[in-house]
């Protein structure tokens, strides 16, 4: 970190050698106890987001095939982006518990302190291990919630980085990790999507995509001015929309019904 002006810099190298702190134990004492009661009262304190596509006028079928492979899976995924970005103070064991009982799609949850070392994580022993050193960057001041993803051997690993503090000073940061295949298989039709990490990669669970196509897209152009919409690639047309993540963009992705298609409901 360091100071420019009256602004200063958020910029945490997490180390994948990292120095735990103990009391993982209780952890390990409140999680089986912690998720038995979720589990039997989560309806009523967070009803699961459902999108009832079915009341819908479509008047393309590529938006209504996108929406109906996507509303199961941005619905959790939104549901964690608040649950992580309401917290600004480091998190207790209660909160660590609730998290992973309400997502048991999250493979890991760390804490550092102000340099980025890592004073916490669970699991201690992850089966997918940090590949190199996470980069989170932003001015602390603004930022809220910032994305890394680390491809290991094992696969995607998309961390969901949250600044913490102490009063007004900048502490740590909590980070969220998952992969996103884990999010995708709750799609009804796994296969038939996308998702695009613009510059890096192309996710997916066994479907038949030109990956190198889809990358070669100038997303950073169509970003400038476009959420959504349809591009050929290769020789195949998807019909894509874009999601934030804190501040970074990725995107939703599946091919086009009828590439000629016409006509919208989405509010945009």
């Amino acid at each position: 970190m360091h100071e420019s002006g009256n602004m200063r810099y958020l910029f945490l190298i997490i180390l994948a050698a990292a120095t735990l702190l103990g009391g993982c134990g209780v952890w390990d004492s409140t999680t089986e106890y912690t998720k038995e009661t979720w589990e039997t009262t989560r309806d009523f304190v967070n009803p699961p987001p459902v999108i009832d596509t079915d009341s819908y006028q479509f008047t393309n079928p590529n938006q209504e095939k996108l929406a109906k492979l996507i509303s199961p899976v941005d619905g959790p995924l939104t549901t964690l982006i608040r649950f992580v970005d309401d917290t600004d103070t480091m998190p207790g064991i209660d909160w660590l518990d609730l998290l992973m009982a309400r997502f048991p799609w999250v493979d890991r949850v760390l804490v550092t302190d102000e340099e980025g070392t890592i004073i916490f994580m669970q699991p201690q022993l992850p089966v997918k291990r940090i590949s190199k050193p996470l980069v989170f960057e932003g001015v602390w001041r603004q930022v809220r919630l910032l994305t890394v993803v680390d491809y290991s051997d094992l696969g995607p690993e998309m961390y969901i980085g949250r600044p913490y503090f102490d009063d007004v000073q900048f502490s740590g940061l909590i980070g969220v990790g998952f992969d996103p295949r884990s999010l995708m298989r709750l799609c009804p039709d796994p296969k038939a999507l996308i998702i695009i990490h613009p510059g890096h990669n192309v996710w997916t669970l066994g479907a038949d995509v030109d990956k190198e196509a889809l990358l070669a897209v100038d997303w950073e152009d169509i970003l400038k001015s476009e959420v959504q919409g349809q591009v050929k690639a290769g020789n195949r047309y998807y019909t894509w929309l874009t999601r934030y993540v804190g501040k970074d963009q990725y995107i939703y992705a599946t091919e086009s019904v009828d590439p000629n298609a016409e006509g919208s409901w989405w509010p945009f």
